[in-house]
């Protein structure tokens, strides 16, 4: 059953916010030199760019939406590439469309973390280089996959985002592991050899984990050091709990360089049901109290990392760019009540 309260509609979803509409649009730097970055996780979503809910009349192209999405905020999360391996041209586009200091941060391709992609979607290089039976299949494993085909999934996808690293607007690639991704020797392994290959292509990586078990109380401190000692992000995150897919919503930065926030609602009743749209599985609104716990704890992440990021993925209409402004808004409060020094 819907709550009206997390889920009002997009006309009383834009009323819960009535501060400056350009909060959120450079980012927040920190008196311990740190910078915060707020945006969300889609800026194409058909709901999201619906005649009214957040593009202004006019705003019709793709050009001119990303234009003004970037005109309010300072970093988008690409979520296109799970599905798709990204394409350089579109790189360069949005690199065209953007300001230097724009940041893209990118979702790692499905056969990146051990997901099924489906065949059609791949590069048609990639599909006529198949095995038979493989090119047979309608979804397939990076496992399934000879090395050499396997090696030409991660080079496809850091050629992609190359304009993005060359312009240095690329910010982390997203790791995002799948619920039956449990914690264990072989799957530590698997995160590892998925780093150095960014790594090796001069990319960052950053890893969110949909079971619960890498931070159950025998596995916690194991998790965080395992990442910390290899200084990869870990991005924290705030969504539905009691299921195997929850994670807790902990502070904890394992890089000095970078800390990744990502915020998916707390709808627990479409979290795992299954044949659910990416849009109506985030379909949340936060409200000020649940954005108030976590602005103290943002600016504590911040303030150990040279650079967080944000993201709202709760990307139903305007749901998610709200919440943003009005965690920036609270952010700059927080800010403007500190001690000068």
């Amino acid at each position: 059953m819907t709550d009206p309260a997390h889920d009002p509609g997009p006309d009383a979803a834009a009323a819960t916010y009535d501060g400056p509409s350009d909060v959120a649009a450079d980012p927040f730097k920190l008196s311990t030199g740190g910078t915060i970055r707020i945006g969300t996780a889609s800026w194409t979503d058909p709901t999201m760019t619906a005649a009214g809910v957040f593009y202004p009349s006019g705003a019709d192209s793709a050009e001119e939406r990303l234009q003004y999405y970037a005109s309010r905020f300072p970093v988008v999360e690409v979520d296109a590439t799970y599905y798709s391996l990204p394409a350089r041209r579109t790189s360069e586009l949005w690199v065209d469309r953007t300001p230097p200091d724009f940041t893209f941060d990118i979702k790692a391709h499905a056969l990146m973390t051990g997901q099924p992609t489906e065949t059609k979607r791949l590069p048609k290089d990639l599909r006529e280089a198949l095995p038979g039976e493989l090119a047979e299949k309608t979804r397939i494993y990076a496992k399934d996959l000879p090395d050499d085909l396997r090696d030409d999934v991660w080079a496809w996808f850091a050629d992609g985002v190359e304009p993005l690293k060359e312009a240095g607007q690329l910010g982390s690639i997203l790791l995002q592991y799948p619920r039956w991704f449990f914690t264990s020797s072989e799957n530590r392994a698997a995160i590892e050899e998925a780093v150095e290959r960014l790594t090796a292509n001069g990319l960052t990586a950053a890893v969110e984990f949909r079971n619960g078990s890498w931070f159950n109380e025998k596995n916690i401190e194991r998790t965080l050091r395992f990442l910390g000692d290899r200084r990869i992000p870990l991005v924290m995150v705030d969504g539905p709990q009691g299921f195997k897919s929850s994670v807790p919503a902990i502070v904890a930065t394992t890089s000095p360089e970078l800390a990744v926030v990502r915020f998916h609602g707390r709808r627990t009743e479409t979290w795992e049901k299954p044949g659910i749209k990416t849009v109506e599985r985030f379909r949340y609104l936060y409200d000020e109290d649940e954005l108030t716990e976590w602005a103290p704890r943002v600016r504590e992440a911040a303030s150990q990392v040279q650079e967080t990021h944000v993201l709202f993925n709760n990307c139903y209409a305007n749901y998610g760019a709200t919440n943003a402004l009005q965690l920036a808004e609270l952010l700059d409060e927080l800010s403007a009540s500190e001690p000068a020094t």
